[in-house]
């Protein structure tokens, strides 16, 4: 029997990620890079290490090999424990058969053997494609100075983004007096961040009752928070006030990005006292040459810098070669833009190749029709052929031919 623990994880990162196209195309939404260095996953895996959380489930199902591979033994994170840790937890034969993940309330349903060897008080239940730093310490406490069932962690949205989310409508004590789900004309602006604290006896059994109930579709939003409110179960928002950013597409992926370039934006992954951990591999110093023009961007190791660079984030061995130009775009690593290659408001995914002369990606205000517009994708491994180009808001799976 595992030590007992007074609060684990579990960490959400089996979804497909579909609105991020070509870049789940081969890997899970967790495990898509972000920032120069890091992977969308470290930032919930950090917070839980930052908040004291040593014990973490990560429930994987589409296309894990990535991610399994990238968090490995945890020891990154601070994670390979000898009690607790992380573990990755993927469904598996049982003796009634195998049952893929139906939903997120059935993948911890399924997962009730583990953390019952831990015998908590408290789970933490979290996405794992959410950009933000929080700790989960001080929900944790609100939590059970409300003596709660659950605790929903909430974030104030402008109200013309509100029919986006899913909203809450408090009482003056900020238990919760209803829940809208993206509604048309919202009466609050209070919306859920998909961060929940719950009391592990109560969720155990609402767990069991939703698996049950045959016209459920297992999920924590849809049914089992309803269920717990319904039955009279005391529940409260925890206010956070921070940087907080669903990357589920390819234009907040692209916009949480590069808010990292913004001095404005409260995200600051320098701040020691809360550090975001990363698998990153060694490499050598970037190298920024003479014949570079650098504005404003971010440029990770083992770079190598020698065109145009402006308002862009490039990661770990990235080349830009002389008379390219980035502009307002995200190179992941290893890819290659060739001289005279032009890319501006786009996402090169990882080992993509921009030939010669080939173009990527406009302007906004060089489009007429702004419903043309949109980022554009290169995928993994893609290559743009010399002189080609890859429209506004294109998604590209496969080679594109050069125009000779």
């Amino acid at each position: 029997m595992a030590r007992k623990m007074e609060c684990i994880a579990m960490l959400l990162a089996g979804g497909q990620g579909s609105r991020l196209g070509v870049l789940t195309k081969n890997i899970a939404k967790p495990a898509v890079p972000y920032g120069g260095k890091y992977r969308i996953i470290d930032f919930p895996l950090s917070n839980c290490v930052n908040s004291g959380i040593s014990t973490v489930g990560i429930l994987t199902q589409y296309q894990p090999l990535e991610l399994n591979d990238y968090i490995g033994n945890g020891q990154a994170w601070d994670l390979d424990r000898e009690n607790g840790g992380v573990h990755m937890l993927s469904p598996y034969q049982q003796i009634k058969g195998m049952e893929w993940y139906k939903g997120t309330a059935n993948a911890i349903y399924q997962n009730i053997h583990f953390i019952d060897r831990y015998n908590p008080e408290y789970v933490a239940v979290l996405s794992g494609d959410h950009i933000y730093k929080m700790d989960y310490n001080r929900m944790l406490e609100y939590h059970k100075a409300n003596n709660a069932a659950c605790t929903i962690a909430m974030l104030e949205v402008p109200w013309e983004e509100a029919s986006r989310f899913g909203l809450m409508v408090l009482n003056d004590d900020n238990s919760i007096a209803s829940f809208e789900e993206k509604p048309k004309n919202p009466s609050s602006n209070k919306a859920s961040m998909g961060v929940y604290i719950f009391t592990w006896s109560k969720l155990r059994q609402y767990l069991i009752d939703d698996e049950n109930n045959p016209d459920s579709s297992n999920d924590f939003g849809h049914d089992v928070i309803p269920a717990m409110h319904n039955a009279g179960e005391r529940m409260f928002a925890y206010l956070f006030d921070g940087y907080w950013k669903d990357v589920g597409t390819i234009d907040s992926l692209w916009e949480a990005n590069l808010d990292l370039l913004n001095p404005k934006i409260d995200l600051d992954l320098s701040d020691k006292s809360w550090l975001i951990y990363s698998k990153t591999p060694i490499a050598p110093p970037q190298y920024v040459a003479a014949t570079a023009d650098v504005q404003n961007s971010m440029v990770a190791e083992g770079s190598r810098v020698f065109g145009e660079l402006e308002y862009s984030i490039l990661f770990h061995n990235v080349t830009v070669e002389e008379g390219a130009k980035v502009r307002y775009s995200i190179v992941m690593p290893g890819a290659k833009i060739k001289a005279g290659a032009d890319v501006e408001y786009a996402i090169i995914a990882e080992n993509a190749v921009i030939e010669k002369g080939a173009k990527v990606g406009k302007r906004p205000e060089d489009v007429t029709d702004r419903e043309q517009w949109g980022v554009a994708v290169v995928g993994a491994g893609i290559t743009v052929g010399e002189g080609a180009s890859v429209a506004p808001k294109a998604m590209i799976d496969e080679d594109v031919k050069g125009v000779k």
